[in-house]
């Protein structure tokens, strides 16, 4: 099985929330691709809902590019703790927490429909939960989001 980055992070060591440079690939043209690990609650402390979590999902896909060029993707972590987003290029780790407290401070405002939210436009409609979003948005920016650094897994 091939090596997956996320499994050598020591999650015992992070303080959430943050923004965390988890990787960068390379294409064959030699473009670069990076993934953030853009962290709202501490591993292993707690999970955000899945209603919530879906709903961070369509709000932040939408608001993490109003404020970062070149956005490919913003998907929920498994665990439930944050997203991954992966972006063209290699924006710095301040650039990158800048945007996400921004696109934090508008899922906090955020007063309108959800987007994509019907059967045409979403897999799953009927599961979402605008004021948990909006929670886990203004409790992440209570706490004060920074820039975490890799701490790996001593083998």
């Amino acid at each position: 099985m091939a090596n997956v980055e996320s499994f050598d992070l020591d999650h015992t060591k992070v303080s959430a929330p943050y923004v965390r440079l988890a990787g960068v690939k390379r294409t064959p043209r030699g473009d670069a691709i990076s993934k953030y690990d853009l962290r709202l609650l501490q591993p292993n402390a707690g999970a955000i809902d899945p209603a919530a979590i879906h709903t961070l999902e369509h709000l932040l896909a939408g608001y993490l590019r109003d404020h970062l060029t070149d956005v490919v993707d913003v998907s929920p972590m498994g665990c439930r703790t944050g997203m991954y987003m992966a972006v063209i290029g290699e924006p710095n780790e301040e650039g990158v927490l800048t945007a996400f407290e921004a696109a934090l401070r508008d899922v906090e405002a955020h007063e309108r429909p959800i987007p994509g939210v019907s059967e045409l436009e979403c897999g799953n409609y009927r599961d979402h939960d605008l004021d948990q979003a909006r929670t886990h948005a203004r409790d992440a920016l209570a706490q004060g989001l920074k820039v975490q650094p890799t701490i790996l897994i001593e083998r």
